[in-house]
């Protein structure tokens, strides 16, 4: 019979073998183990994102890897879900984070990516998904009050989305109480600071460490 240290270890390994089945299997075997689901998804699931991304970082695995990981963790976390919720169980948050692809822009594989690995991290992240307004953000900046805004933009004709948004932030006053990432292919380091973005990142790895120096500065 696994131990609940071998059920943990097991979702790891499965994550990292990128077997979505043997994830919900192991994760199923774990609710029934009565694994502490918060340890089974920080200590499991995220281990194993986490080394998957340091073999992309590395060059040792490819993006399709990276999003195979990404749908493996999701559906063990989905498993754990209603537990979470029947025992009022929360994972220790690193910080609130709101994100979205800007208006104009459909797309969202690297925001999703970003999404995963700030969630392996420990990050509360609400997404708001693709081709978001400026409304829409302020809005959420209000509501949620995130220490972090992220805004994701592929295409080159929808970067200057986030700069509105970023000025939308000063015009409404509310630009102190939020830090703003940005990235995405359309946008550069150049452009990011011109923007007044706080931080930018090229790539779901490196995201990571981009948030979590905004979270101490």
């Amino acid at each position: 019979m696994s131990s609940q240290s071998d059920i943990i270890e097991d979702l790891k390994h499965a994550v990292v073998n990128l077997d979505v089945d043997k994830v919900r299997a192991t994760a199923k075997e774990a609710v029934r183990l009565g694994v502490n689901p918060v340890e089974a998804i920080e200590n499991g699931l995220s281990r194993g994102i986490r080394e998957i991304g340091v073999r992309f970082e590395a060059g040792e695995a490819f993006v399709m890897e990276l999003v195979l990981a990404a749908e493996a963790m999701k559906a063990g976390i989905e498993i754990f879900r209603p537990l979470l919720a029947a025992q009022r169980l929360e994972r220790k948050t690193t910080g609130i984070v709101v994100i979205g692809t800007v208006r104009g822009d459909i797309h969202d594989m690297g925001k999703n990516l970003v999404i995963v690995m700030l969630q392996a991290a420990g990050f509360d992240v609400k997404d708001l998904g693709v081709d978001v307004p400026p409304e829409k953000f302020l809005e959420k900046v209000k509501t949620e009050k995130p220490h972090i805004i992220a805004m994701s933009s592929l295409l080159t004709t929808s970067a200057p989305e986030q700069r509105i948004v970023v000025d939308a932030l000063d015009k409404n006053g509310i630009r102190r109480a939020v830090k703003v990432a940005v990235g995405g292919a359309a946008v550069t380091p150049k452009l990011a600071k011109e923007m007044g973005a706080d931080g930018y990142s090229d790539n779901a790895v490196d995201s990571v460490a981009v948030f979590k120096q905004l979270m101490s500065s």
